[in-house]
């Protein structure tokens, strides 16, 4: 009967200490997920942070590339009468902005009119023009030139500084 006892209490000696150790993982479990979410919390905040920037960015850059209002700002302009969905329109746009890179900041000015768009549209019909087309203004707004069809970067770029 003795050596009963004595089993038992050494089983229940033992298990109030796994009980007891059990805890302290626990707790120290707790602390590292804690702080393991809250490392993971960061850096999804940063990822998030800097993504949100550069669509700012982007779309700041979109809405002043479409801006018609340029025309005519003492900035010869370039606009291109564009379709998105056209990729001769996009070729056209890939030679212009590789053409316009040859000019410094400031001396030529590049707009987008969408056709897509209520104003893009209205601008293509007030002059009477359809997309894979570039219209040249001079620095007061006066149409200088009218391109239509795919174009050479090297072709454009004696264009362009003609129009200077």
């Amino acid at each position: 009967m003795k050596r009963n006892s004595k089993t038992k209490r050494t089983a229940a000696n033992k298990k109030q200490k796994a009980t007891g150790s059990n805890a302290a993982e626990s707790v120290e479990t707790g602390r590292r997920g804690a702080l393991r979410l809250l490392r993971n919390g960061a850096i999804a905040a940063s990822v998030l942070g800097v993504s949100g920037f550069a669509l700012v960015r982007y779309i700041e850059g979109e809405m002043h590339e479409h801006d018609l209002s340029r025309i005519g700002n003492g900035i010869p302009t370039i606009v291109q009468i564009h379709d998105p969905q056209c990729p001769m329109c996009r070729a056209l746009q890939k030679e212009t902005r590789s053409a316009l890179k040859n000019f410094g900041e400031g001396e030529l000015d590049y707009v987008v009119a969408d056709i897509r768009t209520a104003e893009g549209q209205a601008f293509a019909t007030e002059h009477g023009v359809q997309h894979v087309t570039l219209l040249l203004f001079n620095k007061n707004g006066v149409l200088k030139n009218v391109l239509q069809g795919q174009r050479s970067s090297r072709e454009l770029r004696t264009v362009f500084q003609n129009l200077l």
